[in-house]
């Protein structure tokens, strides 16, 4: 199969960790058959320099035309005194709107050999941590009105959290689905006993679920599954949930694998494009310097070729590989332990590639 796809290597380590993605794609390609042309194009600060503007249109519409996109990272101190709509970040709300984007697929993983960087009592995850978390990407207090007003106690401002029928069917189907696949259970994450838009949230997933009688489904108000993922984080399977809710507890969840630089992610729609980028940030200070976690990148190339493309053993292929070279030792300053011997970036994509 041949495939097109859109880079957007973005700012600070963006570059780095994409370039051993690549290679491993590439890797992936000569073993099964397959072929990825790839198209660069700018995003993030890197296009404000150039273009002045965070999103050209010419990447949006090399995005569009591509079978998926694979991003870095962007943003850095440099940008950090622009407006809001001008900074680096924008490229990212920017494409996920004009891609259609409504899915955030954030898995926390904790591989066996990480065990000891978990933050968690080692009793806590003895039986392994694996959760997906189902974020709704493009609704909610993010995307809603927005503005600023005079009141009796002064200047106030106020941020619209608003959900449709649509937008809650559309993402908690991608969350059956996905559980479906895995461990068929399903935590809807709302707050419905304090908020109109959960009350919605919550009688949408229920009329949703009588589609999945083979699937579980229980609920949580996030206060209370904010906890519950550190008490009992190995009985959870797929949590779905609003935008600023996932934001915040993807991010709790995440810290259970050892470092952020584990983390890969996917940003899905109605077809088969997708973005797929790691959850760490740009890490300017470290940039150049060989000493980036290129892992979560990697493992995003892995989630494009399992959800966008359908390709399960070449997916399994990047995830075994991953596992093995972290099983023999191999770490990254990152998640750097006693014992074990320290690689770079490139060098940790060298053992990567040797074990596929």
């Amino acid at each position: 199969m041949n495939f097109n796809l859109a880079v957007v290597a973005g700012d600070g380590i963006g570059p780095e960790v994409m370039e051993q993605n690549i290679r491993v794609l590439d890797k992936i390609g000569e073993k099964f058959g397959h072929s990825f042309k790839y198209e660069h194009v700018l995003g993030g600060g890197c296009a404000i320099d150039k273009f002045g503007e965070p999103l050209p249109q010419h990447t949006i519409d090399v995005c569009k035309a591509s079978d998926s996109v694979l991003l870095g990272a962007v943003g850095g101190w440099q940008w950090d005194t622009l407006p809001g709509d001008k900074r680096p970040e924008r490229a990212l709300l920017g494409l996920r709107g004009a891609l259609g984007l409504y899915a955030n697929l954030r898995p926390a993983t904790l591989h066996e050999a990480l065990k000891d960087a978990c933050p968690l009592k080692p009793e806590l995850v003895a039986d392994g941590v694996d959760i997906m978390v189902v974020r709704e990407l493009t609704g909610g207090m993010y995307f809603g009105e927005k503005g600023r007003k005079q009141t009796e106690l002064g200047e106030a401002a106020y941020d619209v959290e608003q959900y449709s029928v649509k937008e809650v069917e559309r993402i908690t189907r991608t969350a059956f689905e996905i559980a479906r696949k895995r461990k068929k259970h399903v935590t809807n994450v709302d707050k419905q006993n304090v908020l109109e838009s959960s009350r919605l949230w919550r009688s949408v997933v229920l009329e949703v679920a009588k589609d999945y009688p083979d699937v579980e489904l229980d609920h949580l108000y996030v206060d209370n599954a904010s906890m519950q993922l550190i008490m009992r984080p190995t009985t959870f399977d797929v949590i779905v949930t609003g935008n600023i809710f996932g934001d915040i507890l993807s991010d709790e969840a995440s810290q259970m694998t050892g470092s952020i630089g584990m983390l890969p992610s996917a940003s899905l729609g109605e077809g088969s494009l997708g973005m797929y980028e790691p959850v760490h940030g740009s890490a300017p200070d470290i940039a150049g310097k060989n000493i980036a976690n290129p892992i979560a990148t990697i493992l995003s190339g892995a989630m494009m070729l399992k959800y966008s493309f359908g390709l399960q053993d070449e997916s399994k292929a990047i995830e075994d590989a991953v596992a093995k070279v972290l099983n023999n030792g191999y770490r990254t300053g990152d998640i750097m332990s006693e014992g074990m011997k320290q690689l770079g970036c490139k060098e940790m994509a060298d053992a990567i590639l040797a074990e596929i």
